[in-house]
């Protein structure tokens, strides 16, 4: 069967699939629709936890990421799976126990203030929609090339079937859909990692075939890759070359934001009782782990596949280059995205690869007569999903690889769209504007919230400020400086009053937004400039990446500082905050329903 056909039937099946379990699990009540009843079970939720975390930044852009840098990357495995922990011990049971639908909602109620959930809804919706532009980011990569459409078409398919389930299903709907889509992710993930591993080590445990022997070497995997490279003039794949403060405040900044990540926390409202969302976290872990402990040896496998593809004669070789004639049909498929491009800058005919950039390498290239790098651009997004055909897979487990990327994306472009939607119906109109509403009201509003996001996500889509993988790092960073500490100080910290929770929100954010901003151009003041995006210009060397860790410190300080100097919250605030810590039970903690005063 031809493979673009059997591409349209593989992915038009999930897609199918996943409107169906909607209609099935589609929500008539507003705790379906924002908490599937609370009757979720907890390896249910782990997985649908897991697909809803697993985005398009984890399977798509991920690898890629690491493929071209190595170990350094690793601080994205670390920091995310990290995240988990800190979710699961410091925050998912206790919110659970909470009993609310949301998270401005406990933010309101801890801090007896409206003012302070609307604040949370502004961090919420902040986060939610920088997040899912890497999701839609996602879409149109996959669509482009596996459809073979232009990306904003695939945006606006993509956007079309997260309508349908999400609107309808709401987390009901969603909860299924996810366990469907993490069956689909994983196993399109891990079976050409398979495939792979066998051809480049004969081990069929990608894992394990990291660590194993390269079959066209004898070498170890790992050792070649290193080699190829060093004779190439890049860093060595397996040795560390950044700032070691820098990458440490990354990975921090992606493990407290994995656990201030809005959309992640309300999978943890779904579950029954407070231990059943431990569990979840625990096989959310579990499941998480499938395709984490599998992403550090796809990147490394592919990366020594495409330098390999283009030296066949060998490389440190004049003549080794591939022949522009002779590319395979994978680089010219994906030339046809604008996602691969190619530029024969000394009219040979032949592709060099190389490290333009160091010093060594140059002085050969110039002896050889070569005039640059001709693989002019190689989007990090595409190297898993060209994986299948750079190894000449079969035509299924491309097909499969094009329904597990979709799936990956549209999975958490649902769950934060709800966190969005119900962020604007329950918080905003029902918790500020019109208190008195129906719950069909509600729902209506919830399902009406949720389409002009989706139609808001789609738009901001079509022009994303990154890879995948980077754009969503920025949303780990502002929720790290917004959204945790105020949850840490609510839980944790009774003396944490109104004033200083609502200050610490905004400072944490307004700093993380402005640093990342100046260095990324999205601030455009009378006067100023875009800082140049590099190390020597980042203050005290902190990437904009990593800057979420600061936010959350200065959130930390600003919300305890005010907090002192101003009253203390009132006793029933007070009890509230030792009953949620009590670890029985499974119903809501018990407060006074007079709480929010302000």
């Amino acid at each position: 069967m031809d493979t673009q056909i059997l591409i349209y039937i593989v992915v038009g099946g999930t897609f199918a699939l996943y409107i169906g379990i909607a209609i099935w699990a589609r929500a008539g009540t507003t705790g379906e629709f924002y908490a599937a009843n609370r009757g979720v079970n907890p390896v249910v939720n782990g997985m649908a936890t897991a697909a809803d975390w697993m985005s398009a930044a984890s399977f798509i852009s991920m690898a890629g990421l690491i493929a071209f840098v190595g170990y350094d990357n690793s601080s994205f495995l670390m920091g995310w799976t990290g995240g988990y922990v800190l979710l699961a011990m410091l925050l998912a049971p206790y919110l659970r126990k909470f009993g609310k639908y949301t998270v401005p909602e406990f933010i309101g109620d801890r801090f007896y203030s409206q003012a302070a959930r609307l604040v949370g809804v502004l961090c919420l919706i902040v986060i939610s929609v920088t997040y899912v532009i890497g999701q839609m980011r996602g879409v149109g990569v996959t669509f482009s090339r596996f459809l073979e459409v232009p990306s904003e078409v695939g945006l606006y398919v993509g956007a079309g079937v997260v309508f349908f389930y999400a609107v309808l299903g709401g987390m009901k709907g969603i909860t299924y859909t996810q366990v469907a889509q993490y069956c689909v992710l994983i196993t399109a993930y891990t079976i050409p990692a398979i495939f792979i591993s066998l051809q480049l080590t004969g081990n069929a445990i990608p894992p394990l075939g990291l660590f194993s022997e390269h079959a066209g070497s004898g070498v170890a995997l790992l050792e070649r890759l290193n080699q190829v490279l060093a004779d190439l003039g890049f860093n060595s794949y397996t040795e560390h070359h950044t700032n070691t403060f820098n990458m440490v405040l990354f990975t921090l900044s992606l493990m407290i934001g994995t656990a201030g990540l809005p959309h992640v926390i309300i999978r943890f409202f779904t579950v029954p009782r407070v231990a059943d969302a431990r569990w979840s976290a625990g096989w959310a872990l579990v499941f998480i782990a499938l395709l984490y402990l599998t992403a550090p040896a796809v990147g490394a496998m592919a990366r020594l596949n495409v330098v390999d593809t283009l030296w066949p004669g060998g490389i440190g070789a004049e003549d080794g280059a591939l022949a522009f004639e002779d590319k395979p049909d994978w680089m010219v498929t994906w030339e046809q995205t604008g996602l691969l491009v190619f530029e024969d800058k000394n009219n040979d005919g032949f592709i060099q690869y190389y490290n333009e950039g160091n010093e060594e390498m140059a002085a050969t290239a110039e002896g050889f007569g070569w005039a640059g790098n001709e693989l002019v651009r190689l989007d990090r997004d595409i190297l898993v999903l060209a994986n299948p055909e750079i190894a000449n897979l079969p035509a299924w487990v491309i097909a499969l690889v094009a329904a597990g990327g979709l799936a990956a994306a549209l999975s958490t472009a649902a769950g934060l769209l709800l966190a969005i939607s119900g962020a604007i119906s329950h918080d905003l109109i029902k918790g500020a504007i019109n208190p008195n509403i129906s719950e069909q009201g509600e729902l209506w509003a919830a399902r009406i919230s949720m389409a002009l996001a989706i139609a808001l996500a789609t738009y901001l889509g079509l022009n994303p400020p990154g890879f995948a993988a980077q754009v969503v790092a920025l949303a780990f960073g502002l929720a790290a400086a917004s959204i945790f500490p105020v949850l840490m100080m609510g839980i944790f910290f009774k003396r944490i009053n109104d004033i200083g929770a609502i200050a610490g929100m905004l400072s944490g954010l307004a700093f993380t937004i402005v640093y990342i901003s100046l260095y990324k151009g999205w601030l455009f003041l009378p006067g100023t400039n875009q800082f140049p995006d590099t190390p020597e210009y980042w203050l005290f060397g902190i990437s904009p990446l990593s800057i979420g860790a600061v936010g959350a410190l200065v959130n930390f300080i600003v919300a305890y500082a005010v907090s002192r100097v101003t009253a203390a919250p009132p006793q029933e605030i007070q009890e509230l905050v030792e009953s949620i810590r009590v670890p029985r039970g499974s119903g809501p903690a018990a407060h006074p329903s007079a709480a929010i005063h302000h």
